[in-house]
């Protein structure tokens, strides 16, 4: 017998490496808060609940804000005059790995005053919970959903906190985790039996049910011997 020669796909079933550690805090660099007017009120009147501020990304100002006040100094941000960020881009997190908290990010525009700003909240590993800002922004409705999915993050007070991409009863965890294996922590024949058990109804209404056709036969083999089986099918 020839010995098994690795390729690119066996890290794929070895599984997740554990990542260096990380420092718990922000790493960047403390930024200068008066260039941003915004940025220089928020100090001003929230204090030692924006814990840090940093630039990145070519001039993309960025706040680190206490998790349990993103309500309200995002209200702020939102209804002050001088400010009027009425524009949520976007809801997103980061997770570094290593033990690092899980980044809830806030992507902010003020479309009057054509100013931009990024504000983040740090959550823990054993305390994913922040306010929804759905009842500030209510574009915020799919975007906490897509970040309670793939992260696991929780939004306490969503009017609808479910998965938005994968199956409302997918056990396998949270995929865009630093943690989660890349084919999955379930093995292929577990996931492919758990697929074939599936109710169809729950996922096609009657009149996609109804076109017709006869189901396709799906062959899975579980062994090189049953790939090499198929392949012969296959030239015959």
């Amino acid at each position: 017998m020839t010995d098994h020669v690795k390729d690119g796909l066996d890290a794929l079933d070895e599984g997740p490496r554990p990542s260096d550690a990380i420092a718990p805090g922000p790493s960047a660099p403390e930024a200068n808060r008066n260039e941003h007017p915004s940025v220089a009120a928020l100090f001003e009147r929230f204090g030692r609940s924006v814990v840090h501020h940093e630039v990145v990304s070519g001039g993309q100002h960025v706040v680190h804000v206490e998790p349990g006040r993103n309500v309200e100094i995002l209200t702020w941000l939102r209804d002050d005059p001088e400010h009027r960020f009425d524009l949520l881009a976007d809801v997103t997190a980061v997770d570094l790995g290593g033990g690092a908290p899980i980044q809830v990010v806030y992507q902010l525009f003020s479309i009057p005053h054509r100013r931009a700003l990024r504000v983040k909240c740090l959550l823990p590993l054993d305390a994913l919970e922040v306010d929804s800002v759905v009842p500030l922004w209510n574009t915020a409705n799919w975007l906490e959903r897509e970040v309670y999915d793939l992260f696991g993050v929780t939004f306490r007070n969503h009017p609808d906190l479910r998965r938005i991409l994968m199956p409302h009863d997918y056990a396998e965890g949270h995929p865009l985790r630093k943690d989660f294996p890349l084919r999955g922590r379930f093995s292929r024949a577990e996931q492919t039996r758990r697929a074939l058990a599936q109710d169809v109804d729950r996922f096609y209404i009657p009149a996609e049910r109804a076109v017709g056709r006869e189901p396709q036969e799906v062959f899975f083999p579980e062994s090189p011997e049953a790939d090499a089986d198929e392949a012969t099918r296959d030239e015959t």
